[in-house]
């Protein structure tokens, strides 16, 4: 399971408060319990305690062996700085279907374009995180897909990436942090990823 620095222009200012350190003034879609949008609310306060129903997405990348690409938070991320978690993860801009968002975000982190992208459903969670005290109530947009090209992720955004198999994956689980969602939206989209990797994969 090697594990890969981020490296960039930008790594020295990867953990400065003028960067990341503090949460960019972004309006994210506020939902129902059906995923029906009712509204719009700045980022930071949808996650403020006891946090607002939002819409969001979590993606999930694997390699032609069928490992799972995960990142490693950079530092200076406002919320959950420093913990392993899914390919990539964020929140649509109102009006932005969530498939577009979530390929715009993978470049935007990784550098890299998916070779292949599909939706796998959809989850609801409150996930507070003892961290930051911040809260998690998101409605989810699920995807996963194939990766064929090296990541090149931006360091502001991650510190680390690595490919696991699931084995990899349950000692990293066991020894290191990971996102308070981690596990809620990988068992959500366990169907899809099997469907997409095959059963010798083991996921």
């Amino acid at each position: 399971m090697p594990i890969t620095p981020a490296s960039g222009p930008s790594a020295e200012t990867a953990a400065s408060p003028a960067t990341n350190g503090s949460p960019e003034s972004i309006m994210l879609e506020l939902v129902d319990e059906d995923g029906t949008t009712i509204g719009t609310a700045e980022k930071l306060s949808a996650h403020l305690a006891p946090g607002q129903l939002h819409r969001a997405f979590s993606v999930f990348l694997f390699d032609a062996q069928g490992r799972l690409l995960l990142q490693r938070r950079a530092l200076g991320k406002y919320h959950s700085p420093g913990v392993w978690s899914n390919t990539c993860c964020g929140h649509p801009y109102p009006g932005e279907p969530p498939f577009v968002a979530a390929s715009r975000r993978t470049g935007e982190e990784l550098g890299v374009a998916p070779a292949l992208l599909g939706e796998a459903g959809t989850v609801r969670y409150n996930h507070p995180d003892p961290a930051s005290g911040l809260v998690e109530q998101e409605y989810n947009h699920l995807f996963v897909g194939l990766l064929k090209d090296t990541p090149r992720p931006d360091p502001r955004e991650i510190g680390e990436t690595a490919f696991v198999t699931p084995d990899e994956l349950a000692k990293l689980h066991a020894e290191g942090p990971f996102s308070a969602w981690f596990m809620t939206v990988l068992d959500a989209a366990r169907p899809a990823i099997r469907e997409l990797t095959g059963a010798a994969a083991g996921w």
